[in-house]
């Protein structure tokens, strides 16, 4: 019986010695999971211009005007080929707080383009105010990496 079984035998041996080996390699994390994702994201440097949109409709000068305030502005993770670009896009921040119409003004390749459009779409602000009233601003950001 036992002459028919070795295989099996030998293989679980192997099996628990591989795992063993292999659970021995993780490395214990050190650092906490916020200073992990300042290590992930800090690769990204973004620097950001607000303008008021002017209608029509619109009053011609305001008394009292607050820019927008970031709610919730994730970096776009970089990608290892976007090393060195530059990536400078223009946005519509509507009374709603979302992002509107996002557009690449200068482009740092189709893939950082695409990851940098697909962000940018979820941020969301509290809306610039003209005399305590939401309005529409545009907003420029830049990304570089550095």
């Amino acid at each position: 019986m036992l002459r028919r079984n070795w295989p099996a035998t030998l293989l679980m041996v192997m099996s628990t010695a591989a795992f063993a080996a292999s659970s021995a390699e993780i490395p214990a994390h050190k650092n906490s999971l916020s200073q992990r994702e300042l290590l992930m994201t800090g690769s990204m440097h973004r620097a950001s211009q607000f303008a008021e949109v002017p209608h029509i409709s619109s009053r011609p000068s305001c008394g009292e005007t607050q820019p927008p305030e970031a709610l919730a502005t994730p970096s776009p993770l970089s990608t290892p080929n976007a090393k060195g670009s530059k990536v400078k896009v223009s946005f519509i921040i509507g009374t709603d707080g979302r992002v509107h119409s996002p557009l690449i003004l200068e482009s740092g390749g189709m893939i950082g383009d695409w990851h940098v459009l697909q962000t940018v779409r979820t941020w969301r602000y509290r809306p610039a105010t003209c005399n305590g009233v939401p309005t529409e601003t545009e907003g420029k950001v830049e990304f570089s990496s550095r």
